[in-house]
């Protein structure tokens, strides 16, 4: 028997169903949600915006035009870069504007050198959450969600009681954060900050919504001067229920022989292997889809190299995870 011709009306049908399939194609792909955004920590560049030996000198103001010559669209800014502008409002009028113009977002402000918010003593304490005060306005006006706070208090003092003196400034603070919408988040930075369980502790008894942990991949020891490691697949997981917006993806020298997305701190004294898939993996599952942002701090490469090489093996890994 003889087929018959395909007719016109076929044609259309088979090609209304192929656009159609097209369609559904397309809109699928823009339904994916992308698993994590990257940004770029100011510490990053610290050689060259603090003008060090060798280093190629870049002013803090081209940060977020740098930031966006490596394809990236959110940047976290670090005080020490800008510490005497905090209140000049003609300067931040003027980062917001290089920011913007670059078509960047301001995440957050790492605060240093303002004080221990856990300090003994009650006067200094209250001071250090008064010396916050100009950076929580500095970052409400440049669009940030949050600033980075240290948890420090006098090591000589117990665990418990470092953990409660620590809790009660971070607490005053979020009160002060809350009234600008913004969160105060604590980095594992040093002292019993890098003890995971310590500051999931100080985020407990803190007990203020916009209170949160801002994990750092390389900052979790027991004891930083001896070497110490507290394992940090364990605390990263204990930190992730405390993550509000942001966490640092801490990188050293690359390509070392340990593995493709192994990066490692060769520092005597400081030797780490960090597995970055291990850690990503850890982050996601934990339902995390925000920024996470490069903070180069090897020797191998120059700090534009080791950006490059940061992002990469988060590119790669963001593309294993689609």
């Amino acid at each position: 028997m003889t087929q018959s011709a395909p007719t016109r009306r076929h044609f259309l049908q088979l090609a209304s169903t192929a656009l159609a399939a097209s369609f559904t194609g397309v809109a699928r792909a823009a339904d994916k949600k992308e698993p994590f955004k990257i940004s770029l920590a100011e510490w990053s560049l610290n050689k060259r915006i603090l003008k060090r030996p060798g280093a190629e000198p870049l002013d803090h103001l081209d940060f977020a035009k740098t930031a966006r010559g490596f394809g990236i669209d959110g940047v976290e800014y670090v005080n020490q870069m800008f510490f005497d502008k905090a209140t000049d409002a003609a300067y931040l009028g003027e980062m917001k504007t290089r920011q913007d113009g670059e078509g960047v977002k301001g995440l957050l402000i790492m605060c240093d050198r303002e004080g221990n918010l856990g300090d003994p003593d009650e006067a200094k304490r209250s001071k250090t959450v008064e010396n916050h005060l100009k950076w929580l306005d500095a970052a409400a006006t440049l669009g940030c969600h949050s600033i980075r706070v240290n948890a420090a208090s006098d090591p000589k003092l117990s665990y418990d009681e470092q953990m409660k003196l620590a809790a009660d400034g971070l607490h005053r603070l979020c009160i002060e954060g809350d009234k600008r919408g913004l969160y105060v988040v604590v980095e594992n930075h040093g002292g019993l900050s890098s003890n995971g369980l310590w500051l999931t502790g100080v985020m407990k008894a803190a007990d203020h919504e916009r209170v949160g942990i801002l994990p750092d991949f390389g900052n979790f020891y027991t004891d930083r001067n001896k070497g110490e490691l507290y394992n940090p697949y364990k605390g990263l997981r204990e930190f992730m229920p405390w993550v509000k917006k942001g966490m640092s993806a801490k990188a050293y020298d690359w390509d070392t022989g340990a593995g493709k997305f192994f990066t490692e701190d060769r520092r005597e004294g400081r030797e780490m292997t960090l597995d970055f898939q291990r850690l990503i993996d850890i982050v996601v599952k934990a339902g995390y889809s925000g920024y996470i942002g490069i903070e180069y701090e090897g020797d191998k490469h120059s700090e534009m190299e080791g950006i490059a090489r940061t992002k990469q093996a988060l590119d790669e890994l963001k593309a294993l995870i689609a």
